[in-house]
């Protein structure tokens, strides 16, 4: 409990540090104001086909009574969207991450700055890596999301239970991300990020889990971004935790 709320409060300290320097807040926006647009166009098809899609996965109900297929198919509909909203939680924020690296790298070091400086950082790792670690990390979240995304058909459980376990996944795996920055920084990648967070699953959900929850309000992750990534270098700073945890010497 005493993790989760570690985490909460960097996730709000972040917001806070934006707020204060407002003109690293729209620095910061950029990137996902991009991105957004790109999500917008993606969800607007989705939302265009999706009674085509929804006819061709649902086969079996076209000879069921009127009310039974609409049931089943309009249950279909709830999981496709919420399905697709999740993804986008997660995606969006490691697109954005990659369409902005430049922009979060400095703000990022910023904020370092701001709290004394990380000291001497690692060297840099090239562009490519940084897309291999965010397709990895997608496909890790891939291995919960598809089973939960079937589990949702089942009645009473996809209701209650797996939406649940969804966010809960999401937020770990976005704080995976939004710390990639400030961890690789410290010569961390994402196999060291992996382990620590394993370690210390409730720091990650209680940062993690308010975001995925809060980036589902239209346009929230647009705002919430910045403040998102200030948030992940001051929990990369935390009481020098990584090192200690994975047993290495902080920078």
């Amino acid at each position: 409990m005493r993790d989760a709320m570690t985490g909460l409060r960097f996730m709000l300290l972040g917001q806070r540090w934006v707020l204060t320097n407002r003109r690293w807040f729209g620095f910061g926006l950029l990137p996902a104001l991009i991105t957004l647009v790109i999500y917008a166009a993606a969800l607007i098809l989705l939302a265009r086909w999706a009674d085509d899609i929804i006819t061709w996965a649902t086969p079996f109900a076209d000879d069921w009574s009127d009310l039974s297929r609409t049931v089943v198919r309009v249950l279909f509909a709830a999981l496709l969207i919420g399905g697709a909203l999740l993804t986008a939680v997660l995606t969006f924020t490691a697109v954005t991450l990659l369409v902005g690296d430049p922009f979060y790298e400095k703000l990022s070091e910023r904020v370092e700055r701001a709290e004394g400086g990380p000291g001497e950082s690692a060297p840099g790792v090239p562009w490519w890596t940084e897309v291999a670690d965010s397709v990895r990390v997608l496909l890790r979240w891939a291995v919960f999301g598809v089973p939960l995304f079937f589990l949702g058909f089942v009645p009473l459980l996809g209701q209650t239970v797996v939406p649940a376990v969804g966010v809960a996944v999401t937020g770990f795996f976005l704080t995976i991300e939004l710390t990639s920055v400030p961890m690789a920084r410290r010569g961390l990648r994402l196999r060291d990020r992996m382990l620590f967070f394993r370690q210390h699953p409730a720091l990650a959900l209680g940062f993690g889990v308010p975001l995925a929850l809060l980036f589902l309000i239209p346009l929230a992750a647009v705002v919430l971004m910045p403040g998102a990534v200030a948030g992940a270098t001051l929990l990369s700073r935390h009481d020098a935790a990584p090192y200690r945890a994975l047993n290495r010497p902080p920078l």
